[in-house]
């Protein structure tokens, strides 16, 4: 009688354990700019690949057309991170108060490019006078497009907030802005039927070579309240980058799907626009020139001291 006791108390501890829910992945919210991108793919292939879920992280992912959108919701606290939020904006941002701080890398360099219909635009020299295109205020695409002017003096150039790519390349073929401006894949059929061509390339600025240009960045509570969260969520981010430059020719059909193009053309954005060390997040570039840029383009209204760049760039280390 004791052992059918015994088996019966089992029998309904296994059965309570069985129903007892698995513990639940940590939430991350985050805001992504310009959808479709290979160096903000990362999160969108690490989960495909279940390398976030490893790590225990879920992933809420809206994207947005630039860094203005992206960066708004991490100020006001509706979503943890945003991920490719302009640096000059997110040092604008953090001179102001906001509760924001850099937590990696996300682009070094850039593969973005500026790109005209009318032949008669053939250089930057021949934009003085018309209008070129970014995305958004506080945008990487801002701060090139800014630099630009002031290293080719194109005192008589406009500037135009267009949006993502898409609407970007609607704007140029309509003749509502003359210089649009794309990142890969976008674009490359275009250029390839001879409907557009390149007018410069974002590392035609000399200010923005080795220069991190974009970065992941962190509402504050999220840093200090879910610190070991966002560890987690850094070490995934991390090995779903060593994923998509792997020989794995899943990463390949994944990102083709996503970004809507053919797998020979997803692998030629990987391979000819995006080295690895373009997206590796552990380290911002280029601060000696950033600050002062930022100061010069009136992002912010004087340089960061030692101290206020050690408070606003905090790196999760690497494990």
């Amino acid at each position: 009688m004791k052992q059918i006791r015994k088996l019966a108390s089992a029998v309904v501890l296994g059965a309570v354990v069985m129903a007892a829910p698995a513990a639940a992945d940590d939430l991350v919210k985050m805001t992504i700019g310009q959808r479709g991108n290979w160096d903000t793919a990362i999160t969108h292939l690490g989960e495909k690949a279940g390398i976030f879920k490893k790590h225990g992280i879920q992933m809420e992912m809206i994207y947005t057309s630039g860094s203005g959108e992206t960066l708004q919701p991490v100020i006001s606290g509706g979503v943890d991170l945003g991920l490719a939020v302009g640096t000059l904006g997110a040092m604008a941002a953090f001179s102001k108060g906001a509760p924001v701080r850099i937590v990696g890398a996300q682009a070094t360099g850039a593969a973005d490019y500026w790109y005209a219909k009318n032949p008669a635009i053939k250089t930057l020299k021949d934009t003085d006078g018309r209008t070129i295109a970014y995305s958004s205020n506080g945008s990487s695409t801002h701060s090139v497009v800014r630099a630009f002017i002031d290293e080719y003096k194109l005192t008589g150039a406009k500037t135009q907030t267009t949006g993502n790519p898409s609407s970007t390349l609607t704007a140029v073929m309509t003749d509502q802005v003359d210089v649009g401006w794309a990142s890969p894949p976008f674009g490359l059929k275009e250029l390839q039927e001879g409907k557009i061509h390149i007018v410069a390339k974002a590392t035609d600025a000399t200010l923005v070579r080795g220069q991190t240009i974009r970065v992941l960045v962190a509402n504050t509570d999220t840093l200090t309240k879910r610190k070991a969260v966002l560890d987690r969520f850094m070490q995934a981010y991390r090995e779903a980058i060593d994923y998509m430059y792997s020989d794995n020719p899943q990463v390949i059909k994944d990102y083709a799907e996503f970004a809507g193009v053919p797998e020979v053309m997803a692998r030629r954005v990987r391979d000819e626009f995006f080295p690895k060390s373009l997206v590796n997040p552990d380290q911002i570039h280029g601060l000696e020139t950033l600050v002062p840029e930022a100061v010069n383009l009136k992002f912010i209204p004087a340089p960061l001291s030692k101290e206020q760049i050690a408070e606003l760039i905090q790196i999760p280390p690497r494990k």
